[in-house]
């Protein structure tokens, strides 16, 4: 992935005061623990893993989404009905996030985020969600940090990579499996027995793709 542009020049987010921002949204956690919670979404632009199943792939490259400024991403988040915030990428830190949240905080929303923590933590979360990926590892204290732990299962052989991250996580944090999309028919069985077998673990679908919404 070296060849991959991924941030815009720093210093024009001041500091994270304007942010790579791709979308933002209002709709229904489709995944994971907080399956069926309605949430605004707040999508970042720019990743560094770069998934060869990615459906997000739109989002790899910063440079096609101009900064914009956390007071405005902030307002539109506090202007609709959610409680609950979902920062989400791309892979969001990349950025520091740390205005972004404050500023969500003081609204009195809740703030989940979605990372493959590849990069040091930055803002203030109530939920991290930490969905490893092999061929870039998070950092230990991505483990450390982790609320929920979602791997995402193409293969049999991920399972695996799923038990050896599960080892690093905290006792407390939640663990599941996620088909990947494409192969969901094909796979799906096997983590059902495999779950049922090991049920330590919890399964996770994508649920908003069987909704059709975003």
């Amino acid at each position: 992935m070296s060849s991959m542009k991924i941030n815009p020049d720093l210093e024009l987010l001041q500091g994270g005061k304007l942010l790579p921002l791709v979308e933002d949204f209002y709709t229904i956690q489709g995944e994971g623990y907080h399956a069926g919670k309605p949430a605004y979404f707040i999508r970042l632009g720019g990743c560094d893993v770069g998934c060869r199943w990615c459906d997000a792939k739109y989002t790899w490259n910063p440079a096609m989404y101009p900064p914009t400024a956390v007071t405005t991403i902030v307002e539109r988040a506090a202007s609709c009905s959610a409680q609950a915030i979902v920062i989400t990428g791309g892979e969001p830190l990349l950025y520091p996030l740390g205005e972004l949240t404050r500023a969500l905080h003081s609204r009195g929303l809740e703030i989940f985020i979605e990372t493959s923590g590849t990069h040091p933590l930055s803002g203030e979360f109530d939920w991290v969600c930490l969905s490893p990926k092999r061929q870039m590892p998070p950092l230990d204290e991505a483990f450390r940090r982790a609320d929920e732990l979602k791997v995402i299962i193409q293969s049999a052989d991920d399972l695996k990579w799923a038990v050896e991250c599960s080892q690093k996580v905290s006792r407390k944090c939640r663990l599941y499996l996620q088909p990947e999309w494409s192969v969901y028919e094909q796979i799906i069985g096997d983590i059902v027995e495999w779950v049922k077998a090991n049920p330590v673990w919890n399964i996770s679908i994508q649920t908003h793709k069987f909704m059709h919404i975003p």
